[in-house]
């Protein structure tokens, strides 16, 4: 019997997530034993500096593509958000899941029915607080960092009046019902990639075992939106965001970018043939940086 261990980082919604991959190879791949091994990575270690002060999404993957590297696990589970955008060639991205709900929330403290403008919204994505600005105009945004639950905590002792948070972890986590208002892909542009899982393995390998577990239309969205990004040169903490949407075999990307030195964002989108997904998402790279 073929054995895979599958590298995750330790908290408990990357468990769940590396769980969902774990459970799909134990129904459905009857000569494969599955194994986790969880690890603490760099990102979440470091939690009292930006991400984009101390290295961006490399951090929360270090450990586990060294782990690949070094044959102690055969693949790893990522949130493809925070995937960055680099991907050693020895280390493909294999697919992407189904994607859950892609959309920002807003999560009110326990018990809590309206925003507490005294204190500021808890997030740390770029992304995020400058989207927020369009909604609450003249609510304070502040970085918060850790894993869901500890951000959580901290909403509730009374640190922040909301938190940002996207809605697949927590329903994943089970904590749906913490959501107290949903942000439209119109309202909130996601980060490439959000609400999908996404798989990493070893050049030369063969997964062909996971074929069953990958979503086409979610592969071919992502693939879009993180070539946009790409394009960009956008990392963790870029304020960049582009959500794609497929209908039959058209495919339509919107994206969003913000340009430091004039203070301007802008909002594109662009449509064409699922199968050109990449090529779409190159495009509209490249047409905003044009503006």
């Amino acid at each position: 019997m073929r054995e895979i261990v599958i590298g995750s980082r330790e908290s408990a919604l990357a468990l769940v997530q590396t769980r969902e991959v774990y459970d799909f190879i134990r129904e459905n791949c009857p000569d494969i034993s599955p194994g986790i091994l969880t690890m603490k990575t760099t990102g979440d270690k470091i939690l009292d500096r930006k991400l984009s002060l101390i290295g961006g999404k490399g951090l929360f993957v270090k450990e586990l593509d060294k782990a690949l590297l070094q044959g102690k696990s055969q693949m790893s589970v990522h949130s493809a958000k925070d995937l960055p955008m680099e991907i050693p060639r020895e280390l493909p991205i294999l697919g992407f899941s189904k994607r859950e709900d892609p959309r920002d929330v807003l999560v009110l403290p326990e018990g809590v029915e309206r925003l507490d403008r005294g204190k500021p919204i808890g997030s740390s994505s770029e992304r995020r607080r400058l989207q927020l600005f369009s909604i609450f105009p003249h609510m304070d945004v502040q970085p918060v960092r850790g894993s869901v639950e500890t951000r959580l905590k901290k909403l509730d002792a009374g640190e922040y009046s909301a938190l940002v948070l996207a809605a697949a972890g927590l329903k994943r986590l089970g904590l749906e019902h913490r959501i107290s208002r949903y942000f439209s892909p119109e309202e909130m542009l996601p980060a490439a990639g959000q609400g999908a899982l996404a798989v990493q393995g070893n050049a030369g390998e063969d997964y062909g075992f996971l074929q069953g577990y990958f979503h086409p239309e979610t592969c071919f969205a992502v693939a879009a939106e993180r070539a946009f990004v790409t394009a960009l040169g956008g990392g963790c903490s870029s304020p960049v965001a582009a959500y794609a949407k497929t209908e039959g075999d058209m495919l339509t990307l919107r994206g969003f970018y913000y340009r430091e030195e004039t203070k301007e964002h802008f909002f594109l989108e662009k449509k064409g043939n699922i199968c050109e997904a990449e090529t779409i998402g190159r495009a509209l790279g490249e047409e905003i940086l044009l503006l």
